[in-house]
């Protein structure tokens, strides 16, 4: 599915909607064709729900709800119902959003009884005067501000909690690409993680979203990138929205989301060439992994230095674009810069 122009847009304020699903080893080989449907149904399901917001004139910001909302409801990925497990045998969930236009935040971590993450991250950055609530205090706020509380159970999925038994049987802490999940179930393909989003209403203003289970066999209150603001997650009208997902600690060390939007803002950076120098500096001390960068003239790129990325962007046209592995790329993405 390929993006084109519809003339009868070109007056209309750009509006864009831009989602990953995860980075690492995606090779067009290891997915079969009903699995590598399910994961695309899921991602254009995704793309319509935020689109949705988007083109009857609603903000950023809800358009990325709308959009994680729905990956965090799907078995599919390391987000809400499809996270994976702690070495404890629990799924600790984290999620982050910004706004642009205001530069407020909010974030969850390590929360166990929230259906919908980024739904939290939202009534942090609204309802409280903070930016980041943690754990059982993240969780009896939510209860308070009316979400959807569930029993952990609801998390529970049969491949995930194999995951993590393989997981411990190697002594290893694995992110979703590590696996070689052909030891699990026959289909040989690989199950990707980290949930994100970035939106470009029509009133000019960013927003970017993340949302995730974390590690495999992850312990002692491990916390990644993706709900620390500047990390996983930054967005600023004056530059980009930016959403990540990879090796959370690496992301981390390098404050890669806000190292991307000064790059741009303050260097005046391409936002490709910006996106690929973070992952270069990302690269040089270990990690790797992906990023999603779109700008307030509605310029967006989806980076990657892993083997795919599931991804995919709809805007003004309504004409969704998606993509998993390397080699499948928008082919006028390098000149969205």
């Amino acid at each position: 599915m390929n993006l084109h122009s519809n003339p009868a847009q070109a007056d209309a304020p750009p509006i864009r909607l831009v989602i990953h699903g995860g980075a690492g080893t995606i090779e067009r080989g290891k997915l079969t064709a009903e699995r590598e449907q399910a994961y695309t149904q899921v991602l254009a399901q995704s793309l319509a729900a935020g689109y949705a917001v988007l083109k009857a004139g609603g903000s950023s910001v809800d358009a990325v709800i709308a959009a994680i909302v729905v990956m965090e409801d799907s078995p599919w990925l390391n987000a809400g119902k499809g996270a994976v497990f702690t070495h404890a045998g629990r799924n600790e969930l984290d999620a982050s959003l910004m706004d642009g236009a205001t530069r407020m935040a909010g974030a969850v971590a390590a929360v166990t009884t929230i259906r919908n993450p980024i739904r939290a991250a939202q009534a942090v950055m609204t309802r409280s005067a903070h930016v980041m609530l943690i754990g059982q205090g993240a969780e009896t706020f939510a209860a308070e501000q009316g979400l959807e509380i569930v029993d952990p159970s609801y998390f529970h999925t049969e491949f995930r909690w194999k995951q993590l038994q393989k997981a411990i049987a190697e002594e290893r802490v694995l992110r979703d690409h590590d696996v070689n999940i052909s030891t699990l179930q026959p289909d040989k393909d690989e199950k990707r993680g980290t949930v994100g989003a970035v939106a470009l209403d029509r009133y000019g203003n960013l927003a970017a979203g993340t949302s995730t289970g974390g590690l495999t066999n992850k312990r002692f209150g491990r916390v990644g990138d993706s709900p620390i603001i500047g990390a996983g997650t930054y967005a600023d009208n004056r530059s980009v929205a930016v959403s990540a997902t990879g090796t959370g600690e690496t992301f981390i060390r390098t404050a890669a989301a806000f190292n991307t939007a000064a790059r741009v803002q303050l260097l005046r950076t391409p936002i490709v060439q910006a996106a690929d120098s973070v992952l270069e500096e990302i690269a040089a001390i270990g990690g790797d992994g992906g990023l999603i960068v779109l700008d307030a003239n509605g310029h967006y790129t989806m980076r990657f230095n892993t083997k795919g990325m599931y991804r995919g962007t709809i805007g003004n046209d309504g004409v969704t674009w998606i993509g998993s592995y390397a080699g499948n790329e928008l082919p006028q993405e390098n000149s969205h810069n």
